[in-house]
């Protein structure tokens, strides 16, 4: 019988439901593969092994021919799969942990594995959103946020702009079709933020219209 982790959540993705006037707009979540090879850089550690493996087989095939290359290798490669294994195991369940979300007022990132958070971050608090886009569709996008906001590096991790480790940054990180998405992140924004904010102020009482002559 299946059990879903998140079953408590009113609305997949969101602490709470959204008000009427707020609409879902999108809901996706990182591509297993590309979050495997950009946060947990597996092509550098396929390559890593590939020098070792190599390497310890050479060694061993100067020795005593074919059957050493493949005694000397053999352990290696065994390293390599397993650490491949772990990785891989570390995508998938990052991955379907995650759902990043984008309506019609804002961001909302659920993100993490062992300790789950919900980022909510309206479109007025969002000043810039950086595209990195890669040949194959997949892409992440980068969310700057206006004030002085921050947001712990190890928290968001793998869900943050790469490299930023002193000014932090939350993004949606390998999504697919992130283009596309990202076009579509834009064009929310703007409707929003060209909205005019209407500020509710109790009204005036007629010893305040007094007082004031």
């Amino acid at each position: 019988m299946s059990h879903d982790d998140f079953a408590f959540e009113p609305v997949k993705g969101l602490p709470e439901r959204p008000p009427e006037h707020e609409r879902i707009l999108w809901q996706g979540r990182p591509d297993t593969w590309a979050l495997a090879r950009e946060a947990y850089k597996l092509n550098w550690i396929n390559v890593y092994f590939v020098v070792i493996v190599g390497w310890r087989a050479s060694v061993g095939a100067l020795d005593t021919g074919a059957a050493g290359a493949f005694a000397f290798g053999l352990p290696y490669a065994i390293l390599w799969a397993a650490a491949v294994a772990v990785i891989m195991l570390l995508a998938v369940v990052q991955a379907r942990a995650t759902v990043y979300t984008i309506t019609t007022a804002r961001v909302a990132m659920r993100i993490g594995a062992a300790l789950t958070v919900t980022l909510n971050l309206p479109f007025r608090q969002i000043a810039n959103a950086d595209l990195a886009l890669r040949k194959n569709g997949t892409g992440t996008i980068a969310l700057e946020t206006l004030g002085e906001t921050k947001f712990s590096y190890l928290i968001l991790w793998p869900h943050c702009r790469p490299g930023h480790v002193r000014v932090t940054k939350p993004a949606l990180r390998c999504i697919p079709d992130a283009a596309n998405v990202a076009s579509l992140l834009a064009e929310a924004a703007e409707t929003r933020v060209a909205q005019p904010v209407i500020e509710r102020k109790p009204a005036a009482t007629s010893g305040d219209l007094v007082a004031a002559e």
